[in-house]
C-alpha cells in the first residue's frame, strides 16, 4: 500500500520531489513549509514559498508552523498519523519529539555525497572548492546535522564550467527520482542503511555577504570555482569603474581566458581579465536592477577598454 507521509520542504529545490511523491500515488497527509513572506517593493502582499504554491496546486493541506519545538506544534504533527516524514530543504530543525512522531522514521534528501559538506549551503561550497563530483543522498535523519545512516546515493560529474544554479537543478531533479526509489524501498521493507564513515567530514557554512566579492589576486582556477560556486545566487561581484558612484555588477559565468596582467585588468575585447595566475574570461554577467546578459551584450552598452582595471 502507499506511504502516508507527511512532506517538509520550502524552495524550489523541494518541488520537484513533492511532485514525484504525488504523482506515484504517495497519501500525503500534510505539507509542511516556511511561512510566506512579504514581497514587491512595498513589501505588503505575501509571496507563498515554491513548495506552498505547489502544495496548493495538488490541493494539499500546507501547515507553516515558527517553530516544531512547542507541545502544541509537536501533537499536531503526531495527529498526522503518518508513516513516514520526508524533508527536503525545509528550513526548521526538526527536534527529538517531531523525529520520533512517525513509526517508519524522518527521511532528508541532501545535496551532497554526505558526508562531505554536511550543513547549510552544500552544492555552492562543492563548486567554490573545485570538487569534480557530487550527488544526492537519502538519509534517515538523526538529531546530529547530517549524521543519518544513508539509504540511498546517486553522483553526479561537475563539469568545469558548471553553476551553482546548473548543479542544484540537476540534483532536485535526481533526487526527486532518489527519492521515491527509497520510499518504494522503505514501502516494501527492503530499504537498507549504511552509517556515515567517520572520515572526510566536512561543513557547508552558510554563505555571507563579505565573501562574495571577486578578489582578482587570486589564481584563476580559484576566481572562477568562486563565481561559478555564488551563481545565480547570491551572485560574485566586482564594481564598475566610472564616474559618480561605482556601479556593482554580478559575474555569473565564466572560463578560463588566455593572457596575463596585474589582477583584475581587462586583457582583450572580449571580457577577459587577468588574475593573479592566468585569466578568466567573463560569459556572462548582471548589473543591478537588470536581466543577465552575455558579455557581448553587456559590452554594447558600457565601454570597458583594454588596460582598465576592475576592483
Amino acid at each position: 500500500m502507499p506511504l502516508r507521509l507527511i512532506f517538509m520542504g520550502t524552495p524550489d529545490f523541494a518541488v520537484p520531489a513533492l511532485a514525484e511523491i504525488v504523482g506515484r500515488g504517495h497519501e500525503v497527509a500534510a505539507v509542511y513549509a516556511r511561512a510566506a513572506k512579504p514581497a514587491g517593493r512595498r513589501g505588503l502582499a505575501l509571496q507563498p514559498t515554491p513548495v506552498e504554491h505547489e502544495a496548493r496546486r495538488f490541493g494539499l493541506a500546507v501547515l507553516t508552523p515558527a517553530t516544531l519545538r512547542t507541545e502544541e506544534a509537536q501533537d499536531a504533527f503526531r495527529a498526522h498519523r503518518a508513516d513516514a516524514a520526508v524533508v527536503v530543504a525545509y528550513g526548521l530543525i526538526l527536534p527529538k519529539p517531531v523525529l520520533d512522531a512517525v513509526p517508519l522514521g524522518c527521511f532528508n534528501l541532501h545535496a551532497s555525497l554526505l558526508p562531505r559538506w554536511r550543513g547549510a549551503a552544500p552544492i555552492n561550497r562543492a563548486i567554490m572548492a573545485g570538487d569534480i563530483e557530487s550527488g544526492a543522498v537519502v538519509m534517515k535523519m538523526e538529531e546530529g546535522l547530517d549524521t543519518g545512516p544513508i539509504a540511498m546515493a546517486e553522483r553526479i560529474a561537475i563539469a568545469p564550467d558548471m553553476t551553482a544554479g546548473d548543479l542544484h537543478d540537476e540534483l532536485a531533479r535526481r533526487g526527486a527520482d532518489l527519492m521515491v526509489r527509497a520510499l518504494g524501498a522503505l514501502e516494501r521493507g527492503t530499504l537498507t542503511l549504511t552509517p556515515q564513515p567517520e572520515a572526510g567530514v566536512t561543513y557547508a557554512t552558510k554563505i555571507s555577504k563579505d565573501e562574495t566579492r571577486i578578489d582578482w589576486s587570486k589564481p584563476w582556477r580559484q576566481v572562477h570555482n568562486h563565481i561559478r560556486g555564488l551563481s545565480p545566487f547570491p551572485g560574485a561581484w566586482f564594481e564598475l569603474p566610472g564616474e559618480g558612484a561605482p556601479g556593482r555588477v554580478k559575474v555569473l559565468r565564466t572560463t578560463k581566458g588566455e593572457g596575463r596582467g596585474a589582477p583584475g585588468t581587462v586583457l582583450d575585447a572580449n571580457l577577459t581579465i587577468a588574475c593573479g595566475d592566468g585569466a578568466v574570461r567573463i560569459v556572462e554577467l548582471q548589473r543591478a536592477g537588470k536581466q543577465p546578459m552575455s558579455a557581448e551584450e553587456f559590452l554594447r552598452g558600457n565601454v570597458l577598454a583594454v588596460g582598465t582595471r576592475l576592483t
